[in-house]
């Protein structure tokens, strides 16, 4: 039976009490999480997206909640420091956290040459991290997310659960990258490769920005605000089951557009809007390329 078949079969029963079967198969499935070989959205060029959607990887995560247990969590260093106790005695110390048993902290391979700077930074047990990605303090990426290869995640950033970042990618510092586990069948967030996702950036709701586009600092991307691309004199939105897609090469920066009726008219309110300014040029070129001096 593939590991497909068997969380589709899992997931779909609800049993009082979960036996050893679930256990083993949700282990089978994370280590198939943690390696990479399964993802919750994966490139296909068959796709009107370039993208397609693995709705039974979501449900294996889900089941993983529906399994999992609230167990205390305790995390000391390999050589912990000492403290003095009431008694004058010595004790190690150690970061206590609780969550479901079935989500730990993700062991970093050591073949990887990952860094994961001290100062706070989590990493959820079941996501993927390429080889080279950076981490930054302190910042978080949660199950089911997936970070290619050279990819850097800044300092108070995220990473959402599912959320597909490729490679040489930057997620600057204050970034959110929004997750979308549920509905199951919905797209997670996309960034492509060598995508600058500038500092206070949000993207959100199944959002797909393509490969090499710059996101300006505070630029926020939802499925509910329109994108005026001012090079190409076009405007992109999420339309039904298509969501709003950022073309290749685009630098987004946040702008407004006046309202242009009834009160907000009369008042000269404007309201928030992103706006494509330009392609990737030598000038954009030049202050990514101080990007990669930077790691």
């Amino acid at each position: 039976m593939s590991l497909q078949t068997k969380i589709e079969n899992l997931f779909a029963r609800e049993p009082e009490d979960f036996v050893d079967e679930y256990f083993r198969a949700f282990d089978e499935f994370k280590a198939a999480l943690n390696a990479g070989t399964i993802r919750a959205a994966e490139p296909d060029a068959a796709s009107p997206t370039g993208w397609k959607v693995n709705t039974w990887v979501k449900k294996g995560i889900l089941l993983g909640f529906r399994i999992g247990r609230i167990v205390e969590m305790a995390v000391a260093p390999a050589s912990p420091p000492a403290k003095r106790d009431g008694d004058g005695d010595t004790a190690a110390t150690a970061w206590q956290f609780r969550d479901k048993h079935t989500f730990p902290l993700k062991q970093i391979p050591d073949d990887r040459n990952i860094r994961v700077v001290p100062g706070g930074s989590s990493i959820r047990d079941g996501c993927y991290l390429g080889k080279g990605v950076v981490c930054m303090p302190p910042m978080y990426v949660n199950v089911g997310a997936y970070v290619d290869d050279g990819t850097m995640i800044d300092s108070h950033a995220l990473v959402g659960s599912c959320a597909q970042v490729g490679k040489r990618a930057h997620v600057s510092a204050a970034a959110q990258i929004g997750g979308v586990l549920e509905p199951i069948g919905a797209m997670p967030v996309i960034i492509e490769d060598d995508v600058l996702v500038g500092g206070n950036c949000g993207v959100y709701e199944g959002t797909i920005v393509g490969k090499e586009a710059v996101l300006a600092a505070g630029t926020i991307l939802t499925g509910s605000i329109p994108v005026y691309d001012l090079v190409r004199d076009a405007v992109y939105r999420r339309e039904g089951e298509k969501p709003l897609m950022i073309p290749p090469g685009a630098v987004v920066v946040p702008g407004s557009r006046a309202v242009s009726k009834g009160r907000g008219k009369e008042l000269g309110i404007s309201l928030y809007t992103p706006v494509i300014i330009k392609y990737r040029d030598e000038k954009t070129e030049q202050a990514v390329r101080l990007e990669e001096l930077l790691r």
